[in-house]
């Protein structure tokens, strides 16, 4: 049987078991992969910028300070609520609750970010989000940063989803990092 996209019902049995599951406020692993993310941007600062799959709004507050405008989205909701709060004072930052890449701002973007959420989109998802991100960030700067090690409940690993986006022309990669557990591939887009 073919793997589907994992949903809004795993987020919410996740998210209502747990409501920091993956430790993102604590963890000194997430704070170091949020230090890379950020530092894998140079000094740019950006006008327009989307956030893809937000959740609780650690690494929202801090690319916040890069940008003018961010437009921060998750599937979950009660996710949604503490990623306000966490960046409540932050004005530019916005907040939609959107089940990518099936919904999908038509905003231009000059910075579009791709933090670990690749890997719950099965193939037609994946590729339809490579399409829309393409789209709207044309000309602009696509940030992937996944998680490396295999999780079984997830329909790939990080490296196939930068795979897919590296593999596709309109994608030109300018930066790339390895760390033990996680990757980085900052892509200018055509």
């Amino acid at each position: 049987m073919t793997p589907v996209s994992l949903g809004p019902d795993y987020f919410e049995r996740m998210y209502s078991a747990n409501a920091d599951l993956w430790n993102f406020a604590c963890s000194e692993y997430e704070h170091t992969k949020y230090d890379a993310t950020l530092a894998a941007l140079g000094t740019a600062s950006f006008r327009s910028a989307l956030e893809i799959g937000c959740s609780i709004g650690v690494l929202t507050s801090r690319l916040a300070n890069r940008c003018e405008n961010l437009l921060a989205v998750d599937i979950n909701t009660r996710a949604l609520r503490q990623a306000r709060a966490r960046c409540a004072a932050r004005t530019h930052v916005r907040f939609a609750r959107m089940h990518v890449p099936r919904e999908f701002p038509e905003t231009r973007f000059d910075l579009v970010v791709v933090s670990e959420v690749g890997y719950y989109w099965d193939d037609d998802d994946l590729q339809q989000a490579i399409d829309r991100i393409a789209s709207v960030a044309r000309g602009g700067v696509v940030e992937l940063v996944h998680y490396l090690p295999r999780v079984p409940e997830y329909i790939r690993d990080g490296d196939s989803v930068h795979a897919a986006f590296l593999a596709d022309p309109r994608f030109r990669c300018t930066y790339g990092e390895r760390a033990e557990r996680f990757r980085i591939d900052v892509l200018s887009v055509a």
